[in-house]
């Protein structure tokens, strides 16, 4: 099955707002209002820089399949950019098809061509299907690091000093 990959542009927030609601529901959070969903998207897609874009969607028979989300972090201790993955999904009915191959080399290549050095990447301790995707791909699992997060009121806290 062809699976096309592209950086989402304005056009596509329908598109992604789509993704977004069904990414809620997989993990495990409350519903997603779309309308909510689609003015975020419609914000988000229109402030993008054209130099680092955010949102890559995979389109199979002109159906959005699914969509990885990404940072470009400039460099750290190696003096090499990064690209942060925060989401890799691919909707119910595209499962198996090839499309999280698709999205990653996608990004890969993007990547390599713009002198990017690395994807680092996280995901849940209980997806065992992203485990075991991430494998087979060659990732490593690097260090005993901790992923944290500042929200809510700790982020306001954080604010304040």
């Amino acid at each position: 099955m062809a699976v096309d990959v592209r950086w989402a542009t304005t056009d596509d927030a329908e598109a992604l707002a789509t993704v977004l609601c069904e990414m809620a529901a997989h993990y495990r959070q409350p519903p997603l209002d779309h309308g909510r969903a689609m003015a975020a998207a419609g914000q988000w897609l229109g402030d993008e820089s054209p130099a680092y874009p955010h949102f890559a969607l995979a389109f199979v028979k002109g159906e959005v399949a699914g969509l990885a989300s990404v940072a470009i972090a400039h460099p750290g201790i190696d003096l090499e950019r990064l690209m942060f993955l925060k989401d890799l999904f691919v909707r119910e009915e595209a499962r198996n098809a090839g499309v999280s191959e698709a999205l990653i080399g996608f990004l890969a290549g993007y990547c390599l061509d713009k002198r990017i050095g690395r994807i680092d990447l996280t995901t849940e301790d209980w997806n065992e299907g992203a485990l075991r995707f991430y494998d087979r791909l060659g990732a490593d699992r690097h260090g005993q690091k901790i992923f944290l997060r500042l929200s809510g009121e700790a982020l306001r806290t954080a604010a304040r000093t």
